[in-house]
């Protein structure tokens, strides 16, 4: 685990000087002498995988596509929820008799292995591969990266990982884009999309020895007969119910997903809205390009934001207001963003306000996310991360989307009836962040104290 430097002793010298890597880091955040290499390592570590999963996550569109049904893709996020039931206990179960670098590493292999038996079953024409791929992927890409920050809230103590975790957080960031640009080019390239999956494939096994690096520093460091075994009977969902600050976490995800999702919908009746009126202006109007381009331009920006947050914001925050910075970002942004829904704004201040909302969910409340957990217990980091961020974050998509539907079907509620609801419920996203951020700090002085 990363100490940061102390004050030396009389008699001691100067404290260790900071290195060119450790300057160089540090227009991202405040990384202390000897820390660089580590963090560079896991910042290369969470873009590798997060390139991984968007080439997984575009070859599963012509996969899913093949079945020839849309109706599946609505089904098939239903049973993501359905089969995380299940995973969530087996994952539980295999990190109760392993030590993390054991876990981490059978993790990764289990879905590189996963990912050659979908290439081959495509090559042999297995039916309904498609609605397996994409429930798979669906789970694989949370778990993946819940495990990655699992593993860093494990070497890292809370005061140091609060530090870090913004500078690490920069390749999650710049992973995506960059991800979804690599599957482009494979396509444009020719490349089918089961053997886009070796890709996938080769980049974890890429996070498998970055892994291993990082594992074996930490290991130089480690006092001797320290061990790091995942002790502990109890699996994810037990441990979530048990504590109540990791219930007011999966609570959280919950109502983070709902106002997301809900704001989604606002901005796409929004554009419905205004495409229909340029075609009633002009018939000849091409609506399908506009909304094509308006995504493409949306994403671009929310991403150029995301990055722009992760990279010179979101350590700032931490600094100047601690985890309460980070934590209370995000619903204050959507907070504004739904404000200005009810007040009659524009389509295009309703497309910025949303733009600022997804950039600063991108980016600073997912760090917010990972460093809820760094006063935890080890086999809650581990365990109960994996429930919280895989079954509870699907969960609330399946909550929101029925939310939505009903608003829609039933209630008939319009965009500035949902975006009142948002309000409502941003309201309670509020009540919810001040308690975390009380128990948070409650936690991490009762772990100071018995240090």
């Amino acid at each position: 685990m990363e100490e940061p430097p102390t004050a030396a002793a009389p008699g001691e010298g100067a404290p260790p000087r900071p290195g060119l890597l450790d300057r160089s880091l540090r227009p991202f955040g405040d990384v202390r002498a000897g820390e660089a290499g580590t963090v560079l390592l896991m910042l290369v570590n969470i873009f590798v995988i997060l390139c991984g999963y968007y080439v997984c996550k575009t070859a599963r569109e012509p996969l899913i596509f093949a079945e020839g049904k849309a109706e599946l893709r609505a089904y098939a996020s239903a049973g993501q929820a359905v089969a995380l039931m299940a995973f969530i206990p087996l994952y539980s179960w295999f990190a109760s008799r392993v030590d993390r670098a054991r876990l981490v590493y059978g993790f990764i292999l289990f879905f590189a292995l996963n990912l050659e038996l979908f290439w081959l079953g495509a090559k042999a024409g297995v039916p309904y591969l498609g609605i397996a791929f994409f429930i798979w992927v669906g789970i694989f890409n949370n778990a993946i990266v819940a495990q990655f920050w699992s593993y860093g809230n494990d070497i890292y103590r809370k005061d140091t990982g609060e530090r870090l975790f913004p500078v690490i957080a920069i390749g999650q960031t710049l992973g995506s884009p960059v991800g979804a640009w690599l599957a482009g080019r494979l396509f444009k390239l020719g490349v089918a999309a089961p053997t886009m999956l070796h890709v996938t494939a080769a980049l974890l096994l890429v996070s498998l020895a970055l892994f291993a690096v990082v594992e074996t520093r930490e290991g130089r460091r480690r006092a001797a007969g320290t061990t790091t075994r995942i002790e502990g009977g109890a699996g994810g969902f037990a441990l979530l119910a048990r504590s109540h600050y990791l219930r007011l976490i999966a609570v959280l995800l919950l109502v983070l997903n709902l106002v997301n999702t809900t704001g989604e919908y606002i901005l796409r009746s929004m554009l419905d809205e205004e495409a229909a009126a340029r075609v009633a202006a002009d018939p000849t109007f091409g609506a399908e390009a506009f909304v094509g381009a308006f995504y493409a331009d949306y994403y671009f920006w929310v991403n150029v934001g995301a990055l722009v947050l992760q990279s010179l914001v979101a350590s700032r925050l931490v600094q100047l207001f601690g985890v309460a910075g980070v934590v209370m970002a995000l619903p204050l942004v959507a907070l504004g963003a739904y404000g200005a829904v009810v007040a009659g704004a524009t389509f295009a201040a309703v497309r910025w306000a949303k733009t600022a909302e997804n950039a600063t969910d991108y980016s600073i409340m997912n760090t917010a996310r990972n460093m809820l957990w760094l006063p935890t217990r080890r086999e809650e980091k581990y365990k109960a991360k994996q429930a919280a961020d895989t079954f509870v974050v699907r969960a609330g998509d399946v909550l929101s989307a029925g939310l939505v539907f009903a608003g829609t079907e039933w209630l008939r509620l319009g965009r500035f009836g949902f975006a009142t609801g948002n309000i409502l419920v941003v309201g309670l996203w509020l009540a919810v962040a001040v308690m975390l951020v009380r128990e948070y700090r409650r936690l991490g002085e009762r772990k100071a104290a018995a240090a």
